[in-house]
C-alpha cells in the first residue's frame, strides 16, 4: 500500500485564539492560500467551489428580477472619476493607481476599478434617450481593488471577487423600490442558502456608500460576536445622473433625469459561513452551497463487494445530489478528519457488515450524530437529511445573535457591555455623528451596524449624550 498521507492537523480552538482559528480553516481546509502581494490570494479550487455555488444561486435570483449581465474595464481614468466628487473622495485612500503603460508615462492617471458606478454611468449615458429605454438593471462579476492595509482572506483584501449591480430608473419611487427589492433578495440569500439570520436596516449617514442618498445593510454576526458587513444596496437618487449629464424624454415628452441604484456582496460570504458555522474541527458547510454535500467512505475497501457497492451507492445519489466517493488508499480515519474539516454536510459509511445488514451509516458533519439508513430509502433520506441539516444550522446560528445582543439604555451600561460582552449592542440615538465618533472612541471601535426597519423604544433618550433620541440603532465591533 502506498504511504498514507499525513492526517489532517489539529487547528487551533476558536476560543483559544479565534483569528488564527479562522486562518487555520482557511488554509487546512484548502480554501485559499496567499500569494506574494498582500491582499491578494489565491482561490483554490475547493473554495471557489463554494463561491461558485454562491454566484449561480445569486444570479439566479437577478435574473427573476430582470436583472442582465454585463462586464465593465477595470480600468478607470482620473478624470471620469472626478465628475462625482464625493463618490472619488470617498475611495481615493483605497485606489490603485496605473501611471506608466508599455514603458511610458501616461498622459491621465488609470485607476483600478474600487468600484463601478462612474463606468455604467458613463455607458448608460449613451444608451439612455427615452423612458423607454428604462429601467436598465445590470450587473457585473468581476473583482475589483481596494488598497487596505490590514488584510485577511475572504474578509478584507486588496483584490476580492464580487458582484456590483446598478440600476437605472424612470422614477425616485421606482428605484426606492427597487433598492429595497434588492435588498431582501440579498437576505434570501443569507437565510436560505447560507443559514445565517443578518440583522437588516438602513445606515446612519456616517456610515453610508459614497455618494448614495441611503444604504441598506445586511449585518450577519459571527460566532465570536463581532459583526460582518454582508451586503449592501445604496439608493444614490438622480446626482450620479446629473453629473454625468444622463436624461431621457419622458412620457410628457419633457427632458427629464433617471435615478440610480447600487448593490453588491463578495466573496467576504464566504468568512461569514466560515465565521458563524465553523467548529474546532474545520469548517461546517451549509449545504446549499457545499461543493461535495455528500461524501460516500468504503470501510475495509479490499473486501469483496465493497467497492462496487460503494459505486453503486455513488451512481444512485449522484443523480440528485453533489457526491463524491473516495476510494483512495487513506485510511477511514483520515478521510474522516479530512472530509470534517472541509465541512462536508453528510458522510456515508459502507463497509462488509452494513452490506449484509442491508444498510449504511450516516454522519451529520454538523452535529456528528450517526444514524443507520436502509439502503433502499437512502436517497429520500439524504435529500430530508439535507435539509435538516440547513434548518439545523440556521437555528444554531438564530441563537448566537441572540445570546450575545444587548440592550443598553444608558452609557455605563453601553460602555460596560462593549468592554465585558462581546455581541450586539441595543441603543438608543440622537442622530448625530458626533455620539457616533464618542462611542467609537470610548470603545475602542464600536460602530453604529444599522437602524433596523422595526425600531424597538428602548427609552426616550440617547444613550451617549442624553439628548432626545430620534432612532434605536445596533452597535458592534466589526471585521
Amino acid at each position: 500500500m502506498a504511504q498514507e498521507k499525513k492526517k489532517v492537523e489539529d487547528i487551533t480552538s476558536m476560543d483559544e485564539d479565534f483569528a488564527h482559528w479562522y486562518t487555520d480553516i482557511v488554509r487546512k481546509a484548502e480554501l485559499a492560500d496567499y500569494s506574494s502581494v498582500k491582499g491578494c490570494i489565491v482561490y483554490e479550487p475547493y473554495g471557489y467551489a463554494i463561491w461558485e455555488n454562491i454566484q449561480k444561486d445569486m444570479d439566479e435570483r437577478f435574473k427573476k428580477l430582470g436583472v442582465q449581465n454585463v462586464y465593465m474595464p477595470m480600468l478607470l481614468p482620473e478624470g471620469l472619476l472626478q465628475k462625482e466628487k464625493d463618490h472619488i473622495d470617498g475611495f481615493a485612500p483605497e485606489c490603485a493607481v496605473v501611471t506608466q503603460g508599455g514603458g511610458e508615462e501616461l498622459s491621465e492617471k488609470l485607476y483600478v476599478r474600487p468600484t463601478s458606478e462612474v463606468l455604467f454611468c458613463e455607458h448608460y449615458q449613451k444608451i439612455i434617450h427615452s423612458y423607454r429605454d428604462l429601467p436598465k438593471l445590470y450587473n457585473q462579476w468581476c473583482s475589483v481593488m481596494r488598497w487596505e492595509k490590514t488584510t485577511r482572506p475572504f474578509l478584507r483584501g486588496a483584490e476580492f471577487l464580487w458582484q456590483e449591480g446598478h440600476t437605472m430608473h424612470e422614477t425616485a419611487e421606482e428605484a426606492e423600490e427597487f433598492t429595497l427589492k434588492m435588498l431582501r433578495v440579498y437576505e434570501d440569500v443569507y437565510r436560505e442558502t447560507l443559514a445565517i439570520p443578518p440583522v437588516v436596516g438602513r445606515k446612519t449617514e456616517k456610515e453610508k456608500f459614497a455618494g448614495a442618498e441611503a444604504t441598506y445593510t445586511l449585518e450577519p454576526m459571527m460566532h465570536n460576536g463581532v459583526a460582518l458587513q454582508g451586503g449592501t444596496t445604496h439608493y444614490f437618487g438622480d446626482s450620479f445622473a446629473k453629473a454625468f449629464d444622463i436624461s431621457f424624454t419622458g412620457r410628457d415628452n419633457g427632458l427629464h433625469t433617471p435615478f440610480q441604484t447600487s448593490w453588491g456582496m463578495s466573496t467576504r460570504l464566504i468568512g461569514a459561513v466560515i465565521m458563524v458555522h465553523g467548529d474546532n474541527n474545520g469548517l461546517v458547510l451549509p449545504p446549499r452551497i457545499a461543493p461535495i454535500q455528500v461524501v460516500i467512505v468504503p470501510i475495509a475497501q479490499h473486501k469483496p463487494g465493497v467497492l462496487d457497492k460503494a459505486n453503486e451507492l455513488y451512481r444512485q445519489l449522484s443523480e440528485s445530489f453533489r457526491v463524491k466517493l473516495d476510494d483512495s488508499d487513506n485510511s477511514p480515519g483520515w478521510k474522516f478528519a479530512q472530509y470534517e474539516m472541509q465541512g462536508v454536510p453528510l458522510r456515508i459509511e459502507i463497509g462488509p457488515k452494513d452490506i449484509e445488514q442491508g444498510q449504511c451509516m450516516a454522519v451529520r458533519r454538523d452535529t456528528g450524530e450517526k444514524c443507520p439508513v436502509q439502503l433502499s430509502d437512502l436517497k429520500a433520506f439524504v435529500g430530508g437529511c439535507l435539509e435538516k441539516i440547513h434548518d439545523s444550522m440556521y437555528q444554531k446560528a438564530l441563537e448566537n445573535l441572540h445570546s450575545k445582543t444587548f440592550t443598553a439604555s444608558n452609557y455605563e451600561e453601553f460602555l460596560d457591555i462593549a468592554k465585558n460582552k462581546p455581541g450586539f449592542i441595543k441603543a438608543m440615538w440622537c442622530g448625530d455623528p458626533a455620539c457616533e465618533d464618542k462611542i467609537k472612541e470610548d470603545t475602542g471601535g464600536v460602530k453604529s451596524r444599522c437602524i433596523p426597519f422595526e425600531e424597538e423604544h428602548i427609552s426616550d433618550v440617547c444613550a451617549c449624550c442624553g439628548k432626545p433620541a430620534k432612532h434605536m440603532v445596533y452597535w458592534g465591533r466589526q471585521y
